[in-house]
C-alpha cells in the first residue's frame, strides 16, 4: 500500500502526505500547524502518527509550520544542510535530535519508505524533489518549484506510477496579471516555476516513456493561473503529442483543502 494526498498545494502554502501500512510522512509544512492538523484529521490521520517531515526548500510557503508541528508532535525534520542553514528562524526552534540531514542523490529510508532526493532548478539554497518508493514496482515522485525541466529531473520521474508535478502559471495570464515586472521575471526564469505548457510536455513524455498512471498538477499560482486552465492546457498538450488523454488519471490539487487520496 502506498497512498498520497495533497493537503494544500499552491503559492499560498504547501503540504503533502504519504503513507504506507507502517509509515506516515509529510513533504513540506507550509501552512500553520493548526491548518495541517485540520487537514490530517479530515482524512482520518492522527497528526501524532507522523513519522517525519521532508523539506523541499526553505521558502515560506513550504516551511511555515515546520517548527511548531515538529515540536508539538516530536517529529524529525529531514532537509539538506543548506536548507536548514537558510531557514534559521525555523531551525533554531527545532529539537536538535529532530534535525536530520540528507544529500541530493543519496538514498535514505524512513521505515519502509525509500527516499531519493534529487536536485531541482529553483532560487533556493539547495532545493529538491523526491522519489518515494516501497519497492521496485511502486514509486511516486514529487517535483514542484522547477524553473525549467531538465534531463536529470525527467530521469528521476521515469518509472513513477504517480507524480505531483508543478503547473504554476500560464504564460499569457502571467504577462497580464498584476504582479510587478520583477516578480513576473523571477517566476518565468530558469530558477522560477514551471508553466502549464511544460507540465503538459513533461506528462506527455512520461506517458510515452514510462508507466505513469496518475498525475496531480500542483503549486498553482493564485494570480497567474486557474485550475481549469492548467488542466485543459495539459490535456491539449497530451492530444497534440498523440497521447491518449484517457489513459491517465489527471487532476489539479486544491490550494485550500485535501485532494482525494490516491492509492497505489
Amino acid at each position: 500500500m502506498l497512498n498520497f494526498c495533497s493537503l494544500y498545494s499552491g503559492s499560498s502554502g504547501n503540504s503533502l502526505f504519504v503513507e504506507t501500512e507502517n509509515t506516515k510522512i509529510l513533504v513540506d509544512a507550509g501552512m500553520s500547524c493548526k491548518k495541517i492538523e485540520e487537514a490530517l484529521n479530515s482524512i482520518n490521520v492522527d497528526p501524532s502518527s507522523i513519522d517525519a517531515i521532508l523539506v523541499t526548500h526553505e521558502h515560506s510557503d513550504h516551511i511555515k509550520g515546520i517548527s511548531t508541528i515538529s515540536r508539538k508532535f516530536d517529529i524529525p525534520v529531514f532537509a539538506t544542510k543548506e536548507t536548514f542553514d537558510a531557514m534559521p528562524a525555523q531551525t533554531e526552534k527545532l529539537i536538535d535530535s529532530n534535525i536530520k540531514y540528507f544529500k541530493p542523490s543519496e538514498e535514505f529510508y524512513i521505515n519502509d519508505l525509500k527516499i531519493l532526493p534529487f536536485s531541482i532548478p529553483h532560487d533556493a539554497a539547495n532545493p529538491c524533489g523526491f522519489n518515494i518508493a516501497i519497492d521496485s514496482n511502486h514509486k511516486i515522485s514529487i517535483a514542484t518549484d522547477i524553473g525549467h525541466m531538465t534531463r536529470s529531473i525527467l530521469n528521476h520521474l521515469e518509472g513513477s506510477e504517480f507524480v505531483l508535478l508543478e503547473s504554476n502559471y500560464d504564460k499569457e495570464v502571467l504577462r497580464c496579471c498584476s504582479y510587478p515586472f520583477k516578480l513576473k521575471s523571477r517566476i518565468a526564469s530558469n530558477t522560477g516555476h514551471l508553466s502549464n505548457d511544460m507540465a503538459g510536455k513533461t506528462i506527455s513524455y512520461l506517458l510515452k516513456n514510462s508507466n505513469l498512471k496518475s498525475a496531480l498538477l500542483g503549486h498553482l499560482s493564485k494570480e497567474s493561473n486557474f485550475p481549469e486552465l492548467a488542466y485543459q492546457t495539459v490535456v491539449d498538450e497530451l492530444i497534440s503529442e498523440n497521447c491518449n488523454e484517457n489513459s491517465i488519471n489527471l487532476s489539479v490539487a486544491s490550494r485550500n483543502e485535501p485532494s482525494k487520496i490516491i492509492k497505489l
